[in-house]
């Protein structure tokens, strides 16, 4: 049963419906590098990476890594780390992923352009935690903190989410 997210800001999964913040330029089937949109269609849930000095390893089936202060994401279309993870410094452009705030507390990897990455077709496309008032991501998708660790109890190995505009 795949985690269903539509352009309305919900986002379904066995039959429970929660709020979730999307992208900021939309739903879009045809992602590019910096358009700040949730891309639309279908994505293995990879794995997931969360802040161990913030929060309890999550339980759930996915393998879990903690979160290095060094730890970054390439957003370089032209570098061939492109859409890969990446310690820091870098010298590309990139993501830092031990952020100040708490949205990347948890952030459960989306397998999205990785297959392999094709420059400029978006990067760093993530589900992770919400913003206060959830106001709209870079184009990933995000839940408050509860409704994350719900979900990831639920989840099966090798779960979908499904973008639909």
């Amino acid at each position: 049963m795949a985690i269903v997210v539509r352009a309305d800001g919900s986002l379904t999964f066995q039959d429970k419906t929660y709020r979730c913040a999307l992208g900021k330029g939309g739903l879009k089937s045809d992602k590019k590098e910096g358009d700040g949109a949730t891309p639309v269609g279908q994505f293995t849930l990879r794995y997931i990476l969360y802040r161990a000095d913030r929060i309890k390893t999550p339980q759930t089936t996915l393998k879990t890594y903690p979160i290095e202060a060094t730890a970054g994401w390439c957003d370089d279309p032209d570098h061939p780390e492109y859409n890969r993870p990446v310690t820091l410094p870098f010298s590309a452009s990139h993501e830092k992923l031990y952020r100040d705030d708490h949205i990347y507390d948890i952030i459960v990897v989306l397998g999205h352009n990785d297959n392999p990455p094709i420059p400029n077709k978006g990067s760093a496309v993530f589900f992770h935690l919400a913003r206060p008032h959830f106001t709209a991501t870079e184009g990933c998708v995000a839940v408050n903190l509860d409704d994350m660790l719900e979900i990831l109890t639920k989840i099966p190995a090798h779960e979908i989410m499904d973008i639909r505009l």
